[in-house]
């Protein structure tokens, strides 16, 4: 369409080598300290510091900063060209160090501090710590905003808790030393996780069971491995060999070896989780938790764990009422297969009863209900829905767009890959029509490539100097399998849910409007940023939008509905199980990130306590059982959340559902296509991003303060 031709906002370029991708990071961190250098040198910490003065010309340099700083660090994610993907580590590792320098710089934090203490903000939360900052608040320290305000404040404290409330001297250099080797530590750990390329080679006798399509795909043998086929990790090939492959030695064999494909990381994990301890402690604090919940919404490590700990114990019985079903299932499976029973029920078990269960106990096969559900056209059908609930406009860009308006003129200059599709994203008439940004969306499996699904900000949006906007870019990442010729990449329904949570991600970050790009968008704390996708997640069991989203691939109907009955009615079996799994990561995360002491920090045997864990609390018997030491398996090396920023944070996931399902049930569940609360929802909550306490933004949509009723009832569990 013609008005939506040409987008007032060059879209990014992605023609990085791997000389530039480092050169640029370099360059970055050298524009940024002279900056600082300019400013320590020309203010003294006395009245002339003020908001204006010294945070004003730091913060327009990092919003300028963010717009190629993602970018940079993106390659590593996405390159298919191993040379770049070592160029962006390179990159981020040199921006890392380079934050930790700048976060650590006595003679700027003296004077933000004089400015902290000038604008009166200090004595106001010294009489009140937990006070919210308001309009109020901030306008009688002379801030403009309550944005400004917040950014103060935090960036106040974020300097005390990177080391400077700590005496100059040994103990000052050793916080920055391991604040360093932390950062290293992450990137390794990442670059481990996504160049992983291990797997295993099978017979056909032994995947008896695994869809024709997923064999079609992998690589086969030859020489010793003639007539055989190789499984790697990859999500598209481990899933549905775990749910469909009948030999229980296969799956069995595929489970071990995937909790044991990244044991390089085995001794980084121990390593991370004992220099944050002694950071921590460093600092004043008992141990890591209580450092990072403290500016969360949960606030304190009791809070979480009394959390986690009260819904474990009305889960557990839940959890074993369903193990006692799925083990009858498999006895009367084996019984008909002629293979022996031992009377438990493995880790190894769990997809492939659970699929039989749902297929044979629901009349539900979940490949015949892909076939309703082909990428493209779901993909559409998702973007409908978001069009009509947030009024906004989804306009794909053929390669004649991307060529018009690239800025260097070549089409392919503005992705990063040829499988990319690229949309410009508008308001509709209703909310003004004015451009919102740039959703990319990168779905299939390749080496090198990050292996989950997530959505990544390339270049988030702030208010310039000139006072005009700039619009965000932001990409979706995901590994779906890769269409063939017989047919189409097909969504199973598991697949359709996580695809549109990660669009949810994809929206908050596009709609955001916030004045300054840490807080845009996604930039929330970390148990309120699921909060937002989670909740979308509920349109993916509703009828109305299931048919809305569904075509068939050879047909173009839409999915029955006595389908569809069945599928809603499926959403629920086996949730304790699927719940007690994410307490398991919550509860883990928590105990490696509040040992009593550092000395029993350093005798933990970590594979144990995660694999001791998870028989504990999901129930569900290991190796263990078999005879197996309890080390068998080293699953936290492959659990990139608790490396990449989820530490001390992945009970958020649950936490946030509680905010997630009050905010569906409070506005949306008599009818998900209200656009009147649809606008409310883009406007409160995710256009504010993190740009005030996210509680404000959930009471003033939810009209009172949040409550846990809806998820219990959820979960068929009295509040």
């Amino acid at each position: 369409m013609a008005k939506y031709a040409n987008p007032p906002q060059d879209p990014p370029l992605f023609t990085g080598t791997k000389d530039s991708i480092v050169a640029d990071s370099k360059a970055l961190c050298d524009n940024t300290r002279s900056l600082l250098d300019k400013l320590v040198a020309e203010i003294k910490p006395n009245d002339a510091a003020t908001f204006e003065s010294v945070l004003r010309p730091q913060i327009e340099d990092e919003n300028q900063s963010s717009l190629s700083a993602r970018i940079l660090g993106f390659y590593q994610y996405v390159s298919a060209d191993a040379a770049l993907r070592d160029a962006s580590t390179e990159a981020e590792k040199i921006m890392d160090e380079f934050g930790i320098e700048v976060s650590m710089r006595e003679d700027v934090f003296k004077l933000v501090d004089a400015v902290y203490k000038n604008s009166g903000l200090a004595e106001s939360k010294e009489k009140d710590k937990d006070r919210l900052i308001t309009e109020e608040l901030a306008k009688s320290t002379g801030l403009e905003s309550v944005e400004s305000a917040r950014l103060l404040e935090k960036e106040h404290k974020s300097y005390i808790k990177n080391g400077l409330g700590l005496p100059e001297g040994e103990k000052r250099d050793r916080f920055k030393e391991i604040k360093k080797k932390l950062s290293q530590i992450s990137i390794a750990f990442q670059k481990n996780l996504n160049e992983e390329n291990g797997g295993l080679w099978f017979t056909l006798e032994e995947l008896d069971g695994v869809p024709q399509d997923v064999l079609d795909s992998l690589e086969k043998g030859t020489g010793e491995n003639e007539g055989k086929l190789r499984l790697s990790f990859k999500y598209p090939d481990l899933f549905p060999t775990l749910k469909f492959a009948k030999n229980p030695e296969t799956r069995r064999k595929v489970f071990i070896a995937n909790e044991n494909k990244c044991n390089d990381n085995v001794e980084l994990f121990r390593e991370a989780i004992e220099l944050r301890d002694e950071a921590a402690r460093l600092l004043g604090y008992p141990d890591h938790a209580t450092f990072r919940i403290e500016d969360k919404m949960a606030k304190t490590t009791k809070t979480v764990l009394d959390f986690l700990n009260d819904l474990k114990e009305r889960l557990g019985p839940g959890g074993l009422k369903e193990i006692e079903h799925l083990k009858e299932l498999k006895k009367k499976d084996h019984e008909e297969r002629g293979l022996p029973y031992d009377g438990n029920y493995y880790l190894w078990d769990h997809r492939y009863y659970d699929r039989l269960m749902i297929e044979k106990e629901y009349s539900i096969d979940e490949n015949a209900i892909a076939e309703y559900f082909p990428i493209t056209s779901t993909i559409e059908g998702m973007l409908k829905i978001f069009e009509t609930l947030f009024g906004l406009v989804f306009n794909q860009l053929t390669p004649e767009d991307r060529a018009r308006i690239s800025p260097t003129g070549k089409a392919e200059d503005i992705a990063w890959h040829e499988d990319v599709i690229i949309f410009s994203v508008w308001d509709d008439k209703s909310e003004g029509e004015g451009f919102v940004g740039y959703l990319y969306l990168d779905l299939h499996p390749r080496q090198g490539k990050y292996g989950h699904a997530a959505n990544f900000n390339l270049q988030p949006g702030f208010i310039q100097a000139n006072g005009s906007r700039r619009y965000p870019a932001t990409a979706l990442v995901c590994n779906f399998s890769k269409p063939t010729k017989e047919k189409p990449s097909l969504l199973k329904h598991d697949e359709v849910v996580t695809l549109f949570h990660e669009l949810g991600h994809g929206i908050h970050d596009l709609v955001g409007r916030t004045q300054y790009a840490r807080y845009h968008g996604t930039s929330t704390v970390r148990d309120f940023v699921e909060a937002p996708s989670q909740m979308l997640e509920n349109w993916c069991w509703t009828p109305s939008q299931l048919k809305s989203l569904s075509k068939h691939y050879k047909t173009g109907e839409s999915i029955p509905d006595d389908l569809i009955e069945k599928l809603i009615s499926t959403k629920h079996v086996n949730d304790a199980l699927f719940n007690l799994r994410q307490l398991h990561f919550g509860l883990f995360d928590m105990t490696v990130h509040t040992p009593k002491s550092h000395e029993e920090l350093k005798k933990l045997d970590i594979s144990k306590l995660y694999n001791d864990l998870r028989a504990d609390i999901s129930k569900i018997k290991g190796p263990e059982e078999q005879g197996e030491a309890s080390n068998w398996g080293n699953g936290q090396a492959t659990f990139g959340h608790l490396i990449g920023g989820y530490d001390a944070g992945y009970y958020g996931y649950l936490s946030s559902q509680v905010y997630s399902t009050d905010m569906f049930y409070t506005k949306f569940k008599k009818d998900p296509m209200n656009e009147v609360e649809g606008r409310r929802y883009r406007h409160t909550v995710l256009a504010k991003g993190g740009s005030r306490d996210e509680m404000v933004s959930l009471e003033e949509f939810l009209g009172r303060k949040p409550s846990s009723e809806a998820f219990y009832k959820e979960l068929g569990l009295e509040g």
